[in-house]
């Protein structure tokens, strides 16, 4: 197990998070190596967009796993000048977890759930590492993160 995984794993269980940390024997990096890895759909999957807005800020947009993230949707949604793309470095300097395993909770950052996603009882998203995802229900998810609801699907 990684540092990345391990570090999930003990956030899961010292803040009594409802969700279960999988880990794999190859990359859950992309939506369709996690669908493979799992054995499920890409629609069982959400992905954690991460954006710097203004001064050095972290958001992340979650959307499901087939659709993307925009980000002059999220500048609406917050009410701030449009954000850019997060480069990996920064992801993993800002959230504590690489890119490809980038949990939707754990770290410090403003998060937006896409509501398409509270349409599944239970979704897949980064477990720390690319060979890891959590299990957990949407409602779980918003409740450790603090999202706000708000369309940041394109």
């Amino acid at each position: 197990m990684s540092q990345y995984e391990e570090k999930l794993r003990t956030y899961i269980k010292e803040h009594e998070i409802d969700a279960e940390l999988l880990t794999f024997n190859q990359s859950t990096h992309s939506v369709a190596e996690a669908a493979a890895a799992v054995g499920a759909e890409p629609e069982d999957f959400v992905k954690s967009i991460a954006m710097i807005g203004p001064e050095d800020q972290l958001i992340v947009a979650i959307v499901k796993g087939e659709h993307r993230a925009s980000t002059s949707r999220v500048s609406k949604a917050l009410g701030i000048e449009r954000p850019r793309v997060a480069e990996p470095d920064e992801v993993l300097e800002k959230s504590g977890y690489p890119v490809g395993g980038t949990p939707a909770f754990g770290y410090e950052a403003t998060f937006l759930l896409d509501p398409k996603v509270l349409e599944k009882n239970k979704v897949y998203s980064g477990g720390g590492s690319e060979m890891a995802l959590t299990l957990m229900s949407p409602e779980e998810m918003q409740r450790v993160n603090g999202a706000q609801i708000a369309r940041v699907r394109s």
